[in-house]
C-alpha cells in the first residue's frame, strides 16, 4: 500500500500551491532547465548525424562501394583476372580495375601537379555515379570523354572541349640532365567534363582519363593500383568485405566506404561525443538546481511531513516520497526536452530555418542537415537516468534527516 501512497503524495506536492512563491519558481527553473539541456543534448547529436550522412552521401557518387589496393607497394599485377574472379561473386554487381598516380598537367600557361586516375569509362561508370556530379551534363558523351575536376579546371584554366598535356616521368632508364625532357613521358587528353563531388581530395587536383592513357604514360601492362566494385543493393558491405578479403589472402587491403573515408568519419564521432560529455556535464549543472528546489520543498513542508511521523509514518517512507518527488521533477523536464527536441530536428529536417551562412556559391548546404536516430534518444535517456536516481537519493537523504524522531 506504501508503495502506492508515497508517489501519490509526491505527486500532490508538486502540483499543489506553494506557501511561497520562489518555490515554485525554482521547481519551474529545474524543470526547464532538464528540459532545455535534454533537447539541446537530442538536436546536437542529430545535427552530427546529418553531417555524417551527408557525407556518406556525396561519397555514394564518387567512392566505390568496395576498394581493394595492394597491401605493400603501389601496383599489382594480373589486375583484369582478379576482377574477374571478383565478379564471380554472387553480391558484387560490378568491379573494374584503376590506376591512380601523379602527373604534371599543362594547358597554355598554366601548369600544376594533379593526381591522374585511369579507368574503363563503361565499367567505371556502373560503379560510381560520376554522371551525376558533373557539372556539364549537357556536353559531350560521358563514356567517350576524360573528367577534370573543378579545382583542377579552375587552376588549369580549362572548360570542357580543351585539351591538356599530361608529363609522367619514365619508370625505367636514367634522367638525361643535359635533355631533362626526354625523361618524360607525355600525351594529350580531351577534357569533356568538369566535374565537383564536394569533397576535397577529389575536387582539388583529381583528373580521370582513359586506363589504357594512363597505363602507357606510366609505362605499365597488366597492373593497377586498385580494384573499384560496385555491391548489389541488397548485400552487406561488412560481410562483403570479409568474403573479398578471404578471396584474395593477406596480398590485398579490401576496405568498405567507411574506411575508405575512415578519418573523417572518426573525427565526426570524436566530435560528437566530445559535444554529448559537454552537454552531459551542463545536465548534472541543472541537477543541482532540482535538489534546490527539492530542498526548499522539504523545508516548507516540515509540517506535514511532522503529521505523517505523527500518524506513523516511517522516516524511510517520509524519504521516499522525496525520491519520487526527484524522478518526477527528473521525467518531466527529461521527457519534454526530448519531444521537444525530436520536433525541433523533424521541423529542421523538412523546413531547413536553421540557415548556414556563407557564400552561396562555396556552400555545399544551405541548412544545417539534421538526422535522429533512436540510438541517441536511448543514450540520452541514460544521463537523465542516472542524474534522476542520483538527485532522488541525496533529496530522500536530506528529507529523512529532517524529520523528528
Amino acid at each position: 500500500m506504501s508503495f502506492f501512497l508515497t508517489p501519490r503524495l509526491a505527486w500532490r506536492y508538486l502540483i499543489s500551491k506553494k506557501s511561497h512563491n520562489a518555490v515554485g519558481a525554482i521547481s519551474v527553473v529545474a524543470i526547464v532547465g532538464m528540459s532545455v539541456a535534454t533537447a539541446a543534448m537530442i538536436c546536437v547529436l542529430s545535427v552530427f548525424n546529418g553531417f555524417q550522412d551527408s557525407i556518406g552521401e556525396r561519397l555514394d557518387r564518387i567512392s566505390p562501394d568496395i576498394l581493394v589496393t595492394p597491401a605493400k607497394g603501389k601496383v599489382f599485377s594480373d589486375a583484369d583476372k582478379i576482377a574477374d574472379k571478383i565478379k564471380k561473386l554472387e553480391f558484387v554487381a560490378a568491379a573494374t580495375p584503376t590506376m591512380t598516380d601523379n602527373a604534371l598537367a599543362i594547358a597554355g600557361s598554366h601548369e600544376m601537379p594533379v593526381t591522374l586516375k585511369g579507368v574503363v569509362n563503361e565499367d567505371y561508370n556502373k560503379v560510381v555515379e560520376l554522371c551525376s556530379i558533373l557539372l556539364d551534363k549537357e556536353q559531350n558523351s560521358p563514356s567517350s570523354a576524360s573528367y577534370a575536376s573543378i579545382g583542377a579546371a579552375s587552376a588549369l584554366h580549362i572548360y570542357p572541349g580543351d585539351n591538356l598535356v599530361i608529363f609522367a616521368p619514365k619508370r625505367h632508364g636514367r634522367v638525361n640532365m643535359a635533355n631533362p625532357a626526354a625523361s618524360f613521358i607525355t600525351d594529350s587528353i580531351f577534357i569533356g567534363h568538369i566535374f565537383q563531388s564536394n569533397q576535397k581530395r577529389f575536387d582539388e587536383n583529381l583528373v580521370i582519363t582513359d586506363y589504357g592513357t594512363v597505363a602507357d604514360l606510366l609505362q605499365y601492362d597488366t597492373e593497377a593500383s586498385a580494384i573499384e566494385i560496385k555491391l548489389n543493393s541488397d548485400a552487406d558491405p561488412e560481410k562483403a568485405v570479409s568474403r573479398i578479403s578471404d578471396l584474395l589472402g593477406s596480398s590485398f587491403t579490401v576496405k568498405d566506404r567507411a574506411r575508405q573515408q575512415e578519418t573523417d568519419f572518426r573525427m565526426i564521432q570524436i566530435e560528437k561525443w566530445i559535444t554529448f560529455l559537454l552537454l552531459f556535464f551542463i545536465l548534472v549543472i541543472a541537477s543541482f538546481n532540482i535538489i534546490s528546489s527539492l530542498s526548499m520543498l522539504v523545508l516548507e513542508k516540515r509540517n506535514s511531513l511532522d503529521t505523517l511521523r505523527a500518524l506513523g509514518m516511517k522516516k524511510e517512507l517520509v524519504g521516499s516520497i522525496f525520491f519520487w518527488e526527484s524522478i518526477f521533477v527528473t521525467g518531466i523536464g527529461g521527457a519534454s526536452g526530448i519531444v521537444v527536441g525530436v520536433l525541433l530536428c523533424l521541423a529542421q529536417q523538412k523546413y531547413g530555418f536553421i540557415k548556414i551562412y556563407g557564400d552561396p556559391d562555396t556552400l555545399i548546404m544551405k541548412a544545417y542537415p539534421v538526422a535522429v536516430e533512436y540510438s541517441d534518444i536511448l543514450l540520452t535517456l541514460l544521463p537523465i537516468l542516472i542524474i534522476g536516481f542520483v538527485t532522488a537519493g541525496i533529496t530522500s537523504a536530506y528529507a529523512r534527516s529532517q524529520c523528528h524522531s
